[in-house]
């Protein structure tokens, strides 16, 4: 089993940053990649950014440019910086891990809300 926890979210205004984070404990070994989705309200979730073991990284269109994903294996964290922040980007953020050798994302955080104003 891996565990995993995300930071809280927040309320920030469009334009601001947020970084969330999301420690991952339990058979963090077996980790290989880990990722961002979200789900806004009437939609479907969808993959935000992806980070690998060899921290090559994934971006959906529309957060290239503005959204960072980058890990700490050591403290085995990874993390989403996110700038210029859009009413759209509003969701709430699951991070998600995948093991070595699987499809797709093995397991998947508790979720935390995010909320851009205009």
């Amino acid at each position: 089993q891996v565990q995993l926890v995300e930071s809280e979210g927040g309320f920030v205004q469009a334009g601001g940053s947020l970084t969330l984070s999301c420690a991952a404990s339990g058979r963090i070994r077996e980790i290989n990649d880990m990722g961002w989705y979200r789900q806004a309200p009437g939609k479907q979730r969808e993959l935000v950014a992806v980070i690998n073991n060899s921290f090559s990284t994934y971006y959906a269109d529309s957060v290239k440019g503005r959204f960072t994903i980058s890990r700490d294996n050591a403290k085995n964290t990874v993390y989403l910086q996110m700038n210029a922040l859009k009413p759209g980007d509003t969701a709430v953020y699951y991070c998600a891990a995948a093991l070595i050798g699987t499809e797709g994302f093995d397991y998947w955080g508790q979720g935390t809300q995010v909320i851009v104003s205009s």
